[in-house]
């Protein structure tokens, strides 16, 4: 008889992403928001000009198609891959690269290849964290069966999770880490620090033409979307934490679904831990296989995600410098010894609960926020600095001989300034635009 899934097996899964520090890489996602140049309304999925023809028009360009039920719904190239989110939000998720010189040489080739296509479609994509005209009803959902469980469920568990599926945007950066320890100083560090992360890159502060009560209009959506799969897990602070307490958090989380002979089946509200006693009410005496797991881990949102490495995901979308100056930062912080440690001791002693209430209010307020004696646009600057001083120690040069810390500057402009993209532009919106939203659609319209 064949062994059933055990917890040892879940926790041995998390326990296999392990590498070496000279395997480590950077992996960087990023998403956009289309839209049609002449009218500024969304794209559809299928006609002429759509999502389905811009995929289309990549594989001539030597991309892979991937399909679901005869629908075109991603593709792959090497390591990397063109996706879709719920609204039609592109996204390229990158191959793991050793060095942010690599990370930009993907992005400049990627976003050229998009702007010959978009050019060529009339269409074009906003680089900034939430869509800032269109109500909800107005986009278009792709045909991906996962978002159809998805967008029965979210309803009801919050308020947001409608908004964040087809009108919100992101930048992510992955990291690996070398042992279950060095996950565990990792995901601690870089929990404390995700809603500085979220001020530092708010962009998105419209909504239905109009400026929003939030600097990350993104942000808020996830304060409302599904309490026991997003934010802030309390097991990441306690002090045996590791891959079985992310395990148990992860068993806690209700499923959405599960796929057998490439078919999704909705199993949304249901419990993993029945599924392993073979008590899957859609699957009765049927067990799960360590594939139903990882794709269980997938539908988690946390701030930060443990998977086989860590992704960060508190940032809105941005253009080009800000795409590669996330996982710079990330990768100054965390790939060195010296500037981990001085990451630790800034946020040693944060509480779950604080950490909870900064990023609860970080949405509205972005840098100009408090906590305890101080602010965040100040501990972004303590934060911004270890992540340049470990870029420079790790004296990773390009062929003008600069190391990965140029790639910073965005951060370092905005820390200077006291501004963050949204503070710009709303300011502008209040002045040279005179009130008129459309102008965003030339100023965040990227590549």
């Amino acid at each position: 008889m064949d062994k059933h899934l055990d917890r040892d097996d879940l926790i041995a899964w998390f326990a296999a992403g392990c590498k070496p520090r000279e395997a480590w890489r950077i992996g960087t996602e990023h998403e956009k928001i289309g839209f049609c140049v002449d009218s500024l309304k969304p794209i559809p999925y299928d006609g002429e000009r759509s999502i389905k023809k811009l995929l289309e028009l990549l594989i001539t360009r030597d991309w892979q198609p991937v399909l679901e039920a005869g629908n075109l719904i991603a593709l792959k190239k090497g390591g990397a891959s063109v996706t879709l989110e719920p609204g039609g939000q592109v996204e390229l998720s990158g191959a793991p690269l050793a060095t942010i010189h690599q990370t930009c040489r993907e992005t400049t080739d990627y976003h050229a290849l998009m702007r010959t296509i978009s050019d060529e479609l009339g269409i074009g994509f906003l680089a900034l964290g939430f869509q800032p005209k269109w109500r909800q009803e107005e986009t278009h959902w792709m045909p991906k069966a996962r978002y159809a469980v998805m967008r029965n469920y979210m309803p009801q568990v919050g308020r947001g999770g409608l908004d964040m599926m087809t009108r919100t945007a992101t930048v992510q950066a992955n990291l690996d880490f070398g042992s279950e320890a060095d996950m565990v100083r990792k995901m601690r560090i870089s929990l404390c620090l995700q809603p500085l992360v979220t001020a530092l890159y708010a962009a998105s502060p419209f909504e239905h033409g109009k400026p929003s009560p939030y600097l990350s209009r993104r942000a808020a959506c996830w304060l409302d979307t599904d309490p026991q799969r997003t934010g802030v897990p309390a097991c990441v602070f306690e002090d045996n934490f590791g891959f079985a307490a992310y395990a148990e958090w992860a068993l806690n989380a209700p499923m959405y679904f599960i796929m057998r002979d490439d078919v999704y089946i909705d199993c949304a509200g249901g419990s993993f831990r029945d599924f392993m006693a073979g008590k899957l009410p859609q699957l009765p005496g049927e067990y799960p296989n360590i594939d139903d797991w990882e794709l269980h881990i997938s539908t988690l949102f946390p701030d930060v995600r443990l998977k086989q490495y860590l992704e960060m995901r508190g940032a809105d979308a941005g253009g080009w410098p800000w795409i590669c100056s996330l996982s710079a930062l990330w990768k100054g912080l965390l790939y060195d010894d010296q500037a981990e440690d001085a990451a630790w001791e800034l946020i040693a002693d944060w509480t779950h609960a604080e950490v909870v209430e900064l990023r609860n209010s970080v949405p509205r307020t972005a840098l100009q926020t408090p906590f305890r004696d101080t602010t965040v646009l100040k501990l972004c600057e303590d934060m911004v600095t270890i992540a340049v001083q470990g870029l420079q120690r790790q004296h990773i040069l390009n062929g003008d001989g600069e190391d990965e810390s140029i790639f910073l500057a965005p951060l370092i402009h905005a820390l200077e300034t006291g501004q963050t993209q949204a503070d710009r532009w709303l300011g502008a919106y209040q002045n040279e635009w005179h009130g008129n939203i459309d102008r965003i659609f030339i100023e965040a319209m990227h590549p």
